[in-house]
């Protein structure tokens, strides 16, 4: 039996990973969980699951969650603050870690688990958007293998298992267009965050759905398989596919192209990852192709769509642009769910960040996170001058 910690269990990624765990109890044992201040939902997962340990975000969470399991549970450790979250990451005993931590924060636990020669389903795309180098750097030293875990980086994964890498032309990975690929430029200057928040297609956290319907996730991708595949940008394709059925392609030198396809269900790469090299059965359901009929593909609008030009322009500028990339992304997308600025203004205080960036070399831990604090507040300051 799989002895497993999952970082972010109260996030989509980490409740998808339960319901799979809860299908198939024979495979794998939940040892450990983290969770950010979802105290309740993270109560219920400790009583169905029963782990070891669990951490949350601060004290007050952990004092909380103390108090609501009783005595019941007095032999359960509970940890708290970036320091818990890590120790729980790089827990001895324990054969699969996987990282769904949201944002910035996922980084240092990432790494604290790799640094133990994990092998890790990857969600936290922001861990090599911010620090790729290092931590593949990393993995190679501490032999910790990393197994994508969002949908495209999967899909490319999986259509290279028995392939040699030098036949691979290019990966081309697919979006959906979120919920507003037809709306002209003067529409999305009206969007609301909840119209924001309804995808089509897939159910997901706020800041990932967000960022999807900006297109700033595929962005981020972009960044994540360079890291993933040793790609250059150029060899890292993007194209709306408004189905969500194809999840990402390869193309060979012989111009022939390898397609991975399934219903738009993270539960499908997620326990691919748990599972790796086997398949689970039934995770998800059954793909209908006589019933879709028909699947189109186009090019990013990046005039309407900035975000995912400003990805490309990041990773080829490289250091610690990625970084101050998905920093002020966060920001402004936070800002955006709050309602402090509109839709069209995510793209403008990215970008203005980025332009008064001065690059650092991302080969020092510190130079990143240095970066990112300082992304952080200059975003936020550009965004109380608009408001003022």
């Amino acid at each position: 039996m799989k002895r497993i910690s999952i970082l972010g269990s109260t996030g989509s990624i980490g409740r998808s990973a339960l319901d799979i765990v809860l299908l198939h109890k024979d495979k794998f044992n939940v040892i450990a969980l983290t969770a950010g201040k979802n105290v309740s939902l993270l109560e219920k997962q400790i009583k169905t699951f029963t782990p070891e340990v669990v951490a949350v975000s601060d004290v007050e969470g952990a004092v909380e969650l103390k108090k609501r399991l009783g005595k019941k549970f007095k032999h359960l450790q509970i940890l708290y603050g970036q320091k818990g979250i890590s120790e729980v990451a790089s827990l001895e005993n324990i054969d699969f870690v996987l990282s769904a931590i949201v944002g910035a924060a996922g980084l240092m636990p990432t790494l604290s688990a790799v640094r133990k020669g994990r092998i890790i389903g990857l969600a936290n795309k922001e861990s090599l958007v911010m620090a790729g180098s290092i931590v593949f750097k990393e993995a190679r030293k501490y032999k910790s293998k990393i197994l994508p875990v969002d949908s495209e980086h999967s899909a490319v994964f999986q259509c290279l298992q028995g392939q040699k890498k030098k036949s691979l032309r290019k990966i081309i990975l697919t979006a959906s267009g979120g919920p507003f690929a037809c709306c002209s430029g003067k529409d999305l200057k009206k969007i609301k965050p909840e119209e924001a928040l309804e995808h089509p297609n897939w159910k997901m956290g706020k800041k990932i759905t967000i960022d999807s319907a900006t297109l700033m996730n595929k962005g981020l991708e972009v960044i994540e398989a360079h890291h993933l595949f040793n790609l250059s940008p150029e060899r890292i394709e993007v194209l709306i596919h408004p189905q969500s059925i194809v999840h990402s392609m390869v193309e060979f030198n012989d111009s022939s192209i390898l397609a991975q396809l399934s219903v738009p269900d993270m539960k499908g790469p997620i326990a691919y990852a748990m599972n790796y090299p086997q398949r689970l059965d039934d995770v998800i359901e059954n793909l209908p192709l006589q019933k879709i009929g028909t699947l189109t593909f186009m090019e990013p609008d990046n005039k309407k769509f900035p975000c995912l030009s400003y990805a490309y322009q990041a990773l080829k500028e490289g250091g610690t642009m990625p970084s101050v990339l998905n920093a002020s992304n966060e920001i402004a997308v936070n800002a955006f769910l709050r309602g402090a600025i509109g839709f069209c203004d995510i793209p403008v205080i990215i970008k203005k960040t980025m332009e008064l960036h001065t690059t650092l070399s991302d080969q020092n831990i510190e130079n990143i996170i240095e970066s990112d604090r300082w992304a952080r507040k200059t975003a936020s300051e550009i965004i109380h001058k608009k408001r003022g």
